[in-house]
């Protein structure tokens, strides 16, 4: 007979929600430092690597990355949980490929358009990967949804999106690049636990264990995998010639104008 069962979010201690937020941040402060210098590349082919590297470290580590981390706390009373490693391989490409989509949307001239159109997009990859990520999640029941904590996770992920890429293009102080991965992540972790509370789950005894995954399977090695994935974003960062550091400010003089506030 299925019932409705409780779920546990910090089954491993709260510590975890700053583990999540502090590899978020990283991701996503990395993959900003590469939207800004994608601004100012000489050439497409330039532009679109620094914009690669921005998608993997923003949607690959700072998204995806920090979900199944949080992830590690979530279990369900009565019930095995499983993970579908389709969905989950399927989650990782939507967040990269959403996030790159984003970021190719604001172009190399900013004006209020395309930063609110990016910052929709950005937002939107949140979520999809959530959601999705969710999908791979397998119980002994089902699993729904209350339609106004998406819509508010939705919403969490869009608007705080959309702030950390006007600190990052916009206003081009480096300190502020700082917050915006500061905000980012913020928006990353607060829309994962928004969409974690509209999660309802229904469980049922007597269903058979499910197939799949356990998260600590997977996890460990994508860990790794990401942290090297960091290495070539962060080294380009870092091996800029004094040049390429001060040529952000051409994105400021060109964004002057925007009619962005």
């Amino acid at each position: 007979m299925e019932h409705a069962h409780e779920m546990q979010h910090f089954s491993m201690g709260l510590w975890l929600i700053f583990l999540a937020y502090g590899v978020s941040v990283v991701g996503c402060v990395v993959g900003l430092g590469c939207t800004r210098q994608s601004a100012v590349a000489a050439t497409p082919r330039a532009r679109l690597g620094w914009l690669v590297m921005a998608a993997v470290s923003i949607g690959g580590i700072g998204i995806w990355l920090m979900h199944f981390i949080a992830m590690l706390g979530f279990s369900v009373n009565g019930s095995v949980t499983r993970y579908d490693l389709t969905w989950t391989i399927l989650s990782a490409l939507l967040a990269i490929g959403a996030t790159l989509a984003g970021l190719l949307t604001i172009g190399k001239k900013v004006n209020i358009w395309t930063l609110l159109i990016g910052g929709i997009v950005m937002g939107i990859a949140v979520n999809v990967m959530h959601y999705t990520g969710m999908n791979a999640v397998r119980i002994q029941g089902s699993v729904s949804y209350d339609t106004t904590l998406v819509a508010v996770s939705v919403a969490i992920a869009v608007v705080a999106g959309t702030l950390s890429l006007w600190f990052t293009l916009v206003l081009q102080r480096p300190v502020l690049l700082l917050a915006a991965g500061l905000v980012m992540g913020v928006a990353v972790v607060g829309m994962h636990y928004t969409g974690m509370a509209a999660m309802m789950v229904t469980v049922d005894p007597d269903a058979p264990v499910p197939a799949g995954l356990e998260v600590f399977g997977f996890l460990f090695p994508v860990f790794v995998i990401g942290l090297l994935a960091l290495a070539a974003p962060i080294v380009a960062l870092f091996t800029l010639t004094d040049s390429d550091r001060d040529e952000p400010h051409l994105v400021q003089e060109e964004t002057a104008t925007a009619p962005v506030v």
